[in-house]
């Protein structure tokens, strides 16, 4: 019998940035390109990273989508582990990309907030009258190839988003394919860990929506697109 190599793998760290508020008292929609950490999600961000800090983990890159929420989180990170990391910025990892809501007809607007992240959702669907699920893996699978081609790091922190993270947590849940499974929750300040191996189907899933706050999701039923849905018909009702 011949001697078994045990393969080699290094590890992604996997975050959604920490909380935001996307609609201020008026009910007026906040720029999503824009907003920054509120409260909630400053306290998530740093509560990671004294995860990390516990630990003892140490990265060799940090990789951000460039926009304030996840730059802001991956600060919050890095300052609990006490490392001194400069931040990649890759526009590729960005959000998912909605429409104009003005321009969605009102009987279309409650699949145009929750399709995207119902259960299997096919390449064709768009969000929020925008970007579709096919243009998304377009745009995010070459990012995650480059990543992988580049064999300088053991231990990578990608701070993003919940579509861009459930984009690549189904990727590697199929051991790279293009399914893209709309019901992997993604809480605000979660980590996931997932190790690489050197063939492109080498994906072994550690650790999923993990949120260092509250571990079990105790008080959480609802999904983020179902509670944002909600806060835009109210607001549009007290308009």
């Amino acid at each position: 019998m011949s001697e078994f190599q045990l393969p080699k793998r290094r590890r992604i760290f996997l975050m959604r940035h920490g909380d935001v508020t996307y609609f201020d008292a008026t009910g007026r929609a906040i720029d999503p390109q824009t907003v920054p950490l509120n409260a909630n999600g400053r306290a998530q961000a740093s509560a990671a990273g004294r995860v990390f800090a516990e630990q003892q983990i140490r990265f060799d890159r940090v990789i951000v989508s460039g926009l304030p929420r996840t730059v802001e989180t991956a600060q919050r990170v890095l300052a609990e582990t006490g490392q001194q990391i400069e931040l990649e910025i890759d526009p590729e990892l960005q959000e998912i990309r909605g429409g104009k809501l003005g321009s969605i007809p009102a009987a279309d607007l409650e699949a145009a907030f929750l399709s995207v992240f119902d259960g299997i959702v096919a390449e064709s669907t768009r969000f929020l009258g925008g970007e579709t699920i096919g243009e998304l893996f377009d745009r995010v699978l070459p990012a995650v190839t480059a990543l992988r081609d580049d064999t300088s790091w053991d231990t990578v922190l990608l701070v993003l988003h919940g579509g861009v993270n459930r984009a690549i947590l189904s990727h590697a849940i199929t051991a790279g394919g293009r399914t893209f499974f709309g019901h992997l929750s993604q809480a605000t300040g979660c980590i996931n860990a997932l190790d690489v191996g050197e063939r492109p189907r080498d994906w072994v899933l550690r650790t999923l929506n993990y949120s260092p706050p509250s571990p079990l999701h105790r008080d959480v039923r609802n999904t983020t697109m179902e509670m944002l849905y909600a806060q835009f018909i109210q607001y549009q009702r007290d308009a």
